[in-house]
């Protein structure tokens, strides 16, 4: 769709009323090209009609300045919004003054955060790119490459001729990982390529932490058994807290009940033991198939004590990797993308910029539907991404965007979310990163 010269102009509005795209597919409505023109719906219309950018900035500036107060206003970020405009977007909503900035992040990776914070004191990844080919063993839990992550699977295929161990864990066996023919060397095509997991644990649907107990249980009999040969107790007195009770709570598991919860056999255990035990270097990758549980905090956390067992925490070709889907919505964060700022970055803000952020923490996706529902936002504007369709109650969130007074969205094509409104509604297009904006040429 980005390479499309199709165009949805103030002519394709003119012919289509709200009321008849709704009717369409999301395929279809996606298909019918991109936004080029600045357009509103008025209260009551049953068209968007064209609007000039000063006309579109002026709407916007009488809407929030009616507002009883800044809090009333929802700013949403989409993952694909750039660095450059992602910071600038939250210093002019902070000079707005409000710190409701939900993301895209609070539905897919929320739980990543929140468990690496608590356990190693940062929200991100620890590993770059080249640690995949240093790493001797990488471990994916609840990912599909294939499908969801393509680039990834050169990584990893130059991990496997390394000599890499790779364990795949996921209920679905997935086809990237079990052989991966490189679509720009035929030789690929001729011997099957290269077959990527070595190991594959088809664990049931959340049965990740009875697995990674299961694993780590398996470990510390080992452990007992050779004492100071399997984990890396200098790293764990140096760097870790907390190892007795974590110890104590292994032990108290019974291992019946840990087969049971994870479906995996206790062969299979053992051999993902082995692997983990022998390994060096240890990558954990991780996506949605983790995130999305209501335990997914902590499902993620025993994944960290897994790295941190074996020492795989600030080591080369090892440490954390929760995948992310968008293309920045870590770097969006990173540039106070965030509804709960730390004092840190305000007061950096602050003494850059001159004037004084507010320091309440804003909305997030779930509380901001909430607000727009309850009558308590009353401007919802969105840096690209399609806010209806992503959000896990789809009726909800449309009866929460048609209770606002305005729903604005910078957009790059039509979408869904643009023909479930507020009272007025803004389509603000915007050029992808790979197209350039000619105008009058």
């Amino acid at each position: 769709e980005e390479t499309t010269l199709k165009r949805v102009t103030p002519e394709f509005f003119q012919r289509h009323s709200v009321a008849e795209l709704a009717t369409w597919s999301d395929k279809d409505i996606g298909k019918a090209g991109r936004l080029n023109h600045p357009m509103l719906l008025d209260e009551g219309a049953t068209h968007y009609r064209e609007v000039s950018w000063d006309e579109t900035f002026n709407i916007l500036a009488e809407e929030l300045s009616a507002l009883g107060s800044p809090d009333e206003a929802i700013f949403y970020t989409s993952g694909r919004t750039s660095n450059e405009a992602a910071f600038l977007y939250q210093l002019f909503v902070r000079q707005f003054g409000t710190n409701n900035l939900p993301d895209c992040s609070n539905m897919c990776h929320e739980s990543s955060g929140c468990a690496l914070t608590e356990t190693i004191g940062v929200g991100k990844g620890t590993v770059t790119l080249e640690d995949f080919e240093k790493a001797d063993s990488i471990w994916i839990f609840g990912q599909n490459p294939g499908t969801n992550h393509p680039r990834m699977l050169t990584a990893l295929q130059k991990a496997r001729k390394n000599g890499c161990e790779i364990v795949a864990v996921n209920p679905l066996p997935e086809a990237g990982l079990l052989g991966f023919q490189h679509p720009q060397h035929p030789l690929d095509m001729i011997d099957g390529g290269t077959r990527l997991a070595t190991l594959f644990l088809p664990v049931v649907i959340n049965g990740d932490v009875a697995l990674l107990k299961a694993i780590m249980k398996a470990m510390l009999e080992r452990e007992d058994a050779t004492p100071g040969t399997v984990l890396d107790h200098d790293f764990i007195a140096q760097h870790t807290q907390g190892y007795e009770d974590f110890i104590a709570d292994l032990r108290a598991e019974d291992w019946a009940a840990l087969l049971d919860k994870c479906g995996i056999s206790r062969a299979e255990i053992e051999k993902a033991a082995t692997l983990a035990v022998n390994s060096k270097r240890m990558i954990c990758c991780w996506a949605m198939g983790m995130t999305q549980h209501k335990n997914a905090v902590g499902g993620i956390q025993e994944i960290v004590n897994l790295l941190l067992l074996g020492g795989h925490i600030g080591r080369e070709g090892a440490g954390a990797c929760p995948v992310r889907g968008h293309s920045n919505v870590q770097g969006d964060r990173t540039m106070g993308i965030w509804e709960r700022p730390k004092a840190e970055f305000l007061d950096a803000l602050k003494a850059e910029f001159n004037f004084e952020p507010p320091r309440e923490h804003g909305y997030d996706v779930v509380e901001c539907i909430k607000a727009m529902h309850e009558g308590k936002a009353k401007v919802f504007f969105a840096m690209g991404g399609n806010f209806l369709s992503a959000t896990p109650d789809t009726d909800f969130t449309a009866q929460a965007l048609r209770r606002c007074n305005l729903t604005a969205h910078v957009s790059t094509k039509l979408h869904r979310g643009h023909l479930v409104t507020g009272k007025r509604a803004l389509i603000l297009p915007c050029p992808g990163r790979t197209e350039t904006d000619l105008q009058n040429g």
